[in-house]
């Protein structure tokens, strides 16, 4: 069989048709309106309950009959859920309960379970009661409700074992398996195992994540209960599977062996060799689950005592407005500025704890460059206001010299659908206008330019204005070649025909040299450019 777990898929099957048959005996019945249960998890509760009663009744051995769970329903009724419903009407939704939706109007119930192994399905029965003739007082007949055995298995699923003995019962039934040499169901109970432990190890990392968000929000009653489970999880694992790992090597050892010295096995004894090794497999993954779990529960332990630290030292912060407390006391006397260390101190006592932002993450990523800072000669007003009105004036400024030197070489590729660098250096020297300085503003500026077109080689702007319409952008105060293209291409009616814009580097053509640009500081250079065609479609 090629896929191992799906070994048994019928037992599971049947685990699963157990409640999904019963909601379907109960959906869509129009007699829960009549005793005042419309929502579905009104139903449901009253179910598990009347299943409940019948169990205990079951194990204690004493009569169930119509009339003893009717006298339950009216005492659940008159006690917790206060329907307008009489005792009368209790016996007969006990009726409806148990003869309609569990016993299916005493038609028999059936649900098919694929089994992978003979590539068919198979069908299985489920019951839930069953009942039998009694005799009360005076020879008086009664019928007798009681769980089946798919009913124990129904209401045993549901909570009989707690979380904390899930891990114990399941190894003592591998153990009891081992012993017995029964390899096949020994493998089942070792992936339950391991899958609780995943799970031991789901709930820490869980919490830990409740904790970071907020720490208020776990309560110690939870903290509690997950260390109580780490500590039996830690306790009865480690040693436990070291010993399973050596019986199960030593029995797969003598099973090879006898394999290769004596005779050659059966079929039988290499199903077992086999799952043998399954059941090593999971072990070795069980004793790497018990190991984190083992650092999951002291990193839990430091990080809730760190966060709850944080939490107390929060009642220590003082918190006052910046403007009076900062801007104004400077403004009125400016000698305070000498002691500024001693306001900013606090902010320097530890590193400030790195967030990921989503925001830069979805950002356009552009080369890192370090750039001067334009050094300040002139004084200006402390005034918050004019300073962000300046800052905006320049970068527009920088914009339009950007949009400049990007429209010069867009309409020189427009007039015969293709340039070269080249070509564009030779006719803004030639012209009697002078549009070097158009083309080149800054040295920055054309490097950036000429870099994002290389890289962007073909540039789709139907796909740019498609992305447009169903996507709303922030105005950006940045270089955005795409964004700026697409601008100038609509502005004017003569560009608004081109489609994409393709530029690929020209390998075999000498390099393009710009002669007497002056940089930032007046200084002449020469920028040497790789030679580029573009081509406008």
């Amino acid at each position: 069989m090629q896929f191992e777990f799906l070994k048994q898929f019928p037992k599971r099957m049947k685990h699963v048709g157990m409640y999904g048959l019963l909601l379907q005996n109960s959906a869509q019945k129009q007699t829960w309106k009549t005793y005042g249960l419309l929502k579905l998890d009104e139903q449901l509760n009253i179910i598990f309950a009347l299943l409940l009663y019948i169990m205990e009744q079951s194990l204690k051995e004493e009569h169930c009959t119509l009339d003893d769970i009717g006298a339950y329903l009216d005492i659940l009724n008159t006690t917790y859920f206060h329907k307008n419903i009489s005792y009368e009407d209790c016996k007969a939704l006990g009726d409806f309960i148990v003869n309609v939706v569990l016993s299916n109007e005493g038609k028999s119930m059936y649900f098919d379970g694929y089994e992978f192994e003979q590539r068919a399905y198979k069908i299985m029965n489920i019951s839930y009661i069953a009942n039998r003739i009694v005799y009360l007082d005076s020879d008086v007949k009664r019928t007798s409700y009681y769980l089946t055995d798919d009913g124990y298995n129904l209401l045993l699923s549901t909570l009989e074992i707690e979380n904390n003995m899930k891990l114990t019962i399941h190894e003592m039934i591998f153990k009891m398996h081992l012993e017995k040499q029964s390899y096949d169901k020994a493998v089942d109970e070792i992936k339950s195992v391991f899958n609780l432990l995943r799970i031991q190890l789901q709930k820490i990392q869980e919490a830990m994540l409740r904790v970071r968000r907020n720490a208020l929000n776990y309560s110690v009653a939870d903290y509690k209960t997950i260390l109580e489970e780490n500590m039996e999880t830690i306790d009865s694992t480690k040693q436990k599977f070291q010993n399973y790992r050596e019986t199960v090597k030593k029995r797969a050892l003598e099973l090879e062996e006898q394999n290769i010295n004596v005779r050659k096995l059966s079929a039988e004894d290499e199903e077992k060799l086999n799952n043998l090794r399954i059941i090593e497999h999971y072990l070795n993954r069980g004793l790497d689950e018990h190991q984190k779990i083992l650092n999951s529960h002291f990193d839990l332990k430091i990080l809730y005592d760190k966060e709850l630290e944080l939490l107390a030292q929060m009642s220590l912060i003082q918190r006052f407005p910046l403007r009076t407390e900062l801007y104004d006391k400077v403004l009125q006397d400016a000698s305070v500025l000498d002691r500024l260390d001693v306001f900013l101190r606090p902010l320097f006592y530890q590193e400030p704890d790195k967030i990921y932002n989503l925001n830069k993450a979805m950002e356009l990523q552009r080369p890192v460059r370090k750039k001067k800072t334009e050094e300040e000669t002139e004084v200006i007003d402390f005034d918050e206001e004019d300073w962000q009105e300046e800052l905006l004036r320049r970068q527009e400024e920088k914009l339009k010299k950007y949009e400049g030197s990007l429209l010069l070489i867009l309409d020189m590729a427009l007039e015969k659908g293709t340039v070269t660098l080249q070509e564009i250096k030779e006719r803004t020297e030639q012209e009697e206008e002078q549009r070097l300085p158009v083309l080149i503003p800054t040295i920055d500026i054309f490097k950036e330019i000429m870099v994002e077109l290389i890289k962007s080689r073909e540039i789709d702007l139907n796909v740019l204005r498609k992305e447009k319409s169903e996507y709303i952008t922030e105005q950006s105060m940045e270089f955005q070649l795409h964004e700026m293209l697409l601008r100038l291409v609509e502005q004017e009616e003569k560009r608004s025909g081109i489609s994409k814009i393709m530029v690929r580097k020209l390998e075999n053509s000498p390099v393009v040299e710009f002669s007497g640009i002056p940089d930032e500081q007046g200084r002449k250079r020469t920028i040497r450019c790789s030679n580029v065609q573009i081509v406008l479609e």
